[in-house]
């Protein structure tokens, strides 16, 4: 009985990093994938196509809200009732509950999108060389692929409650492998259309969508009787459901918004680049994101069990890992960003139109970074107000704001907007979390947790962009950003206490082994 909570406490956290690993690995093969093709659908279907899909990925996320938070509900119900014993029965139960809410609500979603096409097509967007025909009929594929992708959410969320993140991954990899490099060999070997390629994205959606939910009931516990459909189920997340509903359709308005009124002000392919600025920017999600994924349902377990020690512990580890992994490469990509997208897509043109919205919004998409483990912190604690309350705040005072930014100053204003309020959410929102959870930890939080890593990336990598001449070839553009990374990484791993002292350890144990 004296070894069980040691030998319980290192599985898990084996378990963890197993979870951080997988979740690294997928996350960085789709952004791969990414890398390699959306230059190839560029040049192949236009930018004013590439913006369809921009709009596409908007109309994904606005409709999202209608999930009502059961995804990530499902996500923290699966994380809790694993470590409670008898709940194989109310597990099952559950998820047939959830499911067949969700799939009813992607319907709908399906409905509306095809509804709206013809208006979307004659009267919203400005195209130019694309015809109302052909958007509307793209916006009709959309409304199809849309039934089949929104569940592929929800049984990600129940695989990640139940720790299953390198099934969840090994999926994700081959389904985004042949989603990307099938949709070039369409483009390419049968039709160079939008249609072409959005009917493949939904034949995929359909694969990928049956294995998740194949899977998530494969992985769940056992039990003696079928799983059925339990409305008093419902009863006991409900708060928890209404939370997340909230805290993502204020979300939505506050990170959608700007491409929303760009999409009505700005031509097709002016949006086009927009849009290609944001996705390299909120490409440094997938840096975070996995961690997220990985904290957040062993945070649910730890308050669970009310092993607050560990839960600490755990949660500053968490927070100087994220800040190690997303600062070196935001603060290169915001002080290269020109050279970055040059090296990139091999235009000068598209370099010069995104890089100052790459540079404004990867800022802000960092800082959003470093609050993920607090998020995760409090939705462990089914603590949705505080997000709640915060993000109303921020649409009463940040939407006039987008509005204006946006229509005085185009893409630069409506990007500035975003980072904007991500410095409200470090500035108000930690000590507010603080002061009820984790008590006694903000200032280590600010300064060992963010404040130090920010100054020795920042530093190392300022020092880098004054040293640069900006006239060398690609190839010495590519190695000195190359060499300013490593060095920016190394810099900022030092300075940071406890990833120091995990490298102190490893090489004290190399050491000794020699």
């Amino acid at each position: 009985m004296i070894d069980e909570k040691p030998k319980s406490s290192q599985r898990s956290s084996i378990s963890l990093k197993k979870n951080i690993a997988a979740n690294f690995a997928g996350s960085f093969w789709q952004a791969l994938m990414g890398l390699i093709f959306i230059p190839l659908y560029i040049r192949y279907i236009g930018i004013e196509s590439y913006g369809l899909i921009a709009i596409f990925a908007t109309l994904q996320i606005i409709f999202g809200l209608l999930d009502a938070g059961l995804g990530n509900t499902l996500t923290r119900e699966m994380a809790r009732l694993s470590v409670l014993p008898n709940k194989e029965q109310e597990t099952r139960n559950l998820v047939r509950t959830l499911e067949t809410l969700y799939w009813g609500i992607a319907v709908l979603v399906g409905i509306a999108v095809v509804s709206l096409s013809s208006s979307i097509a004659h009267y919203w967007l400005k195209a130019g060389q694309l015809s109302p025909t052909t958007i509307e009929q793209s916006f009709l594929i959309m409304g199809f692929i849309m039934v089949f992708q929104m569940p592929i959410g929800f049984y990600s969320g129940g695989l990640m409650g139940l720790q299953k993140q390198v099934l969840l991954n090994v999926i994700n990899v081959c389904m985004g492998t042949l989603r990307g490099a099938g949709a070039v060999f369409i483009l390419w070997l049968v039709s160079p259309t939008i249609q072409a390629f959005l009917f493949w994205q939904f034949g995929i959606s359909i694969i990928n969508a049956f294995l998740f939910a194949l899977f998530l009931w494969r992985s769940l516990p056992r039990s003696k009787n079928k799983a059925v459909f339990q409305t008093q189920l419902l009863r006991g997340i409900w708060r928890f459901t209404a939370g997340m509903s909230g805290i993502s359709i204020l979300a939505v308005i506050l990170t959608q918004l700007d491409k929303i009124i760009l999409s009505k002000l700005l031509s097709l392919d002016m949006f086009g680049y927009y849009s290609l600025a944001s996705l390299v920017a909120m490409s440094l999600g997938r840096i975070f994101t996995p961690v997220f994924f990985s904290i957040y349902p062993r945070f649910t377990q730890l308050v669970s069990i009310n092993d607050l020690d560990e839960l600490k512990r755990l949660y500053h580890k968490s927070c100087q890992f994220i800040a190690v992994l997303i600062l070196p490469v935001a603060v290169v990509i915001a002080l290269f960003s020109y050279e970055v997208i040059l090296l990139w897509t091999q235009n000068p043109i598209t370099a010069e139109k995104t890089h100052l919205i790459v540079s404004i919004m990867i800022c802000g998409t960092a800082l959003n970074g470093l609050i993920n483990p607090p998020y995760a912190l409090q939705l462990a604690f089914g603590w949705t107000k505080l997000s709640v309350i915060k993000n109303i705040i921020a649409v009463i005072i940040l939407v006039p704001l987008i509005i204006v930014l946006t229509l005085h100053y185009g893409s630069i204003g409506a990007s500035s907007a975003w980072l904007i309020l991500n410095i409200g959410y470090v500035v108000f929102e930690i000590p507010i979390m603080h002061s009820k959870v984790l008590r006694q930890e903000m200032w280590r939080w600010y300064w060992n947790d963010v404040s130090v890593p920010i100054i020795a990336g920042l530093s190392l990598a300022g020092l880098g962009r004054l040293l640069f001449n900006g006239t060398t070839s690609q190839s010495m553009m590519l190695l000195h950003l190359m060499v300013i990374s490593v060095l920016t990484l190394g810099v900022t791993l030092v300075a940071v206490p406890t990833i120091r002292s995990i490298v102190y350890d490893q090489f004290l144990r190399i050491k000794l082994h020699f």
